[in-house]
């Protein structure tokens, strides 16, 4: 069952909005908004993952507090994201990781990096875990190539089934319908591509305070574009791999590595930035109770990555068996939390702009 204090709050505060209409230019969400006289559970799930938590409403609402109406747009629609996670969360039974999802991804990372070390040191000598392994192979030294490709695969495949059942249910729950045709399609793309609507118009969004910047949008940026990098240095190092029976650990030179160095960097940029963000940011239009949950999937992530560079650069030394037990330790940590933390919101909010790009049609630019 759905709490009905943040949907109640959303509807009021989208009945306030629907009358002012003064924030309509600012984002997707308000043309979206003035697409409707009442607003069913589904329109607010759909609204309130169609928000990109810009803040420049907050600021600029005549409304918001101390007015008596209190309207918190970017808090209220924060809080309904996170219901709609669990909400739609494929299979239910494991809905509930989101109530306590900051101390769940905790504890994850730690299990996850606990496991693969104690595994590898029951497994192996401590001559072969703390040894020097150059050349072809020479991870597998340490862990065998069936036992990484089974775990990691069938713990990544599970993320994507559980991520992808989501989102369909999204979809069909908040009455999306079918799917628009191949030039909404291109649209909603482009949104996804640009973050456009944490441009501002051009004018970017309120990070901070009441002040306009990009560089928001610019860390999200290096996040997304990262972790893709790091996603296809994977395919492409399975490619060689399968196909061309060229076995890791490749040459620095070569392009998963590379693809793997740029997607490492860009995704430490991108979490330490938006860490840093939260951190220093107006509290007031954000929902603190899920400050601890958003900074825990940073980290993760962050620490994946960064985990990924310390090994390329260690890899020909005697600490190559640990980080890489550490480095995939946060990876499997990673793959099993992804479809039940705020990972799952680029798919819902990929959702929604499609929905949106659907619903306005040719003239929507």
């Amino acid at each position: 069952m759905r709490a009905p204090d943040v949907l109640n709050e959303a509807r009021r505060a989208m009945d306030i909005c629907n009358a002012c209409r003064y924030c309509e230019g600012y984002c997707a969400v308000f043309p979206a908004m003035e697409l409707r006289r009442t607003f069913s559970d589904g329109d607010l799930d759909y609204l309130a993952n169609l928000c990109h938590n810009c803040r420049g409403c907050y600021y600029a609402c005549q409304y918001a507090p101390p007015h008596e109406f209190g309207i918190n747009l970017p808090r209220t629609f924060a809080e309904l994201r996170v219901e709609t996670y669990a909400a739609y969360a494929w299979p239910r039974a494991l809905a509930g990781l989101f109530a306590r999802n900051g101390i769940v991804v905790a504890l994850a990372a730690a299990l996850g990096v606990a496991l693969v070390l104690l595994l590898s040191m029951a497994l192996q000598s401590g001559d072969v875990l703390y040894g020097v392994h150059e050349g072809a192979g020479a991870f597998y030294v340490l862990i065998p190539f069936a036992a990484m490709t089974t775990v990691a695969g069938a713990t990544f495949g599970f993320a994507l089934l559980a991520m992808g059942a989501s989102t369909v249910r999204f979809w069909r729950g908040t009455g999306s319908g079918g799917l628009p045709g191949p030039r909404a399609l291109l649209r909603a793309c482009a949104d996804v591509l640009t973050l456009r609507n944490l441009g501002g118009g051009g004018h970017g969004c309120n990070d901070l305070d009441e002040g306009f910047s990009q560089t928001r949008r610019w860390f999200h940026h290096a996040l997304f574009y990262g972790f893709g990098l790091c996603f296809a240095s994977t395919t492409v190092a399975a490619a060689y791999d399968h196909f061309g029976g060229w076995i890791a650990p490749y040459p620095f030179w070569s392009w998963p590595v590379v693809l793997g160095t740029l997607g490492g960097i860009g995704m430490v940029v991108g979490t330490v930035g938006l860490f840093g963000l939260k951190l220093a940011g107006d509290s007031t239009p954000a929902a603190q109770r899920l400050l601890g949950a958003d900074l825990a999937l940073l980290f993760l992530l962050g620490m994946t990555a960064a985990t990924g560079l310390l090994l390329l650069a260690l890899r020909a030394t005697g600490a190559m068996g640990v980080l890489l037990a550490i480095h995939l330790g946060f990876v499997l940590a990673l793959f099993g939390v992804m479809p039940y933390s705020k990972f799952i919101h680029g798919m819902f909010r990929t959702a929604a702009l499609v929905r949106n790009a659907k619903e306005q049609g040719p003239s929507h630019g």
